[in-house]
């Protein structure tokens, strides 16, 4: 099976010679073997004849939307047409050359079939993962959060316990310690003024 690719080297409509170069250049690109067949080239009659006969898009361009005769490039494999630059243009885009060239069957539905399900089966898994995912972040936090709150509330706790016995036993003190401190000042007092009564006993006499 060869590929063709119909052109003419000699056209004046400028939009066709960039359709002819884009074609060249995508299916190189793509590393598809093809033969250029020049209609514009002395001898090319018939290869001419042929394409114009068999080509059943015309190849409309903006500045000759509908000319007389399909306009090149047109893709043939072999004798069967394949189409014209429109037609190969889309099928690049969304990815169907080798069908549109005919080097490939045209399973589109099972393949369609296979991606779907492909589709679906890696969505189930990548959902099976989240969920797991989600699961195991949410649980190890949470313990962990939980740990940690816990481990702040008994520290809490014992401060306030520490705080409240040191609280009590400064406020049992205290009152302890200043009776004693006004017994032990009352006794001085009565002390000193004993002594300073004897004094005054002794100077009077």
């Amino acid at each position: 099976m060869v590929l063709k690719v119909y052109v003419s080297n000699l056209s004046g409509n400028k939009e066709v010679k960039k359709r002819q170069q884009r074609v060249l250049m995508i299916l190189d690109s793509k590393n598809i073997q093809y033969d250029i067949v020049d209609i514009a080239e002395p001898g090319k009659e018939s290869e001419k004849e042929h394409m114009q006969n068999k080509s059943t898009s015309n190849g409309g361009t903006v500045s000759d939307p509908e000319p007389r005769h399909p306009l090149p490039p047109q893709i043939f494999n072999e004798d069967e047409y394949c189409g014209d630059y429109d037609a190969f243009d889309m099928a690049n885009e969304i990815d169907t050359l080798e069908v549109f060239l005919k080097l490939a069957p045209a399973d589109t539905t099972a393949v369609s079939s296979a991606q779907i399900e492909l589709k679906q089966e890696n969505g189930e898994a990548k959902e099976a993962e989240k969920a797991a995912d989600a699961e195991a972040d949410g649980e190890k936090p949470a313990d962990g959060a939980s740990g940690d709150a816990n481990g702040e509330a008994s520290e809490a706790d014992k401060a306030e316990q520490l705080t409240a016995a040191t609280l009590s036993s400064t406020t049992t003190a205290a009152p302890t310690g200043s009776g004693h401190k006004s017994k032990n000042n009352s006794s001085e007092l009565s002390e000193s003024a004993l002594l300073l009564g004897s004094e005054r006993d002794a100077s009077a006499q």
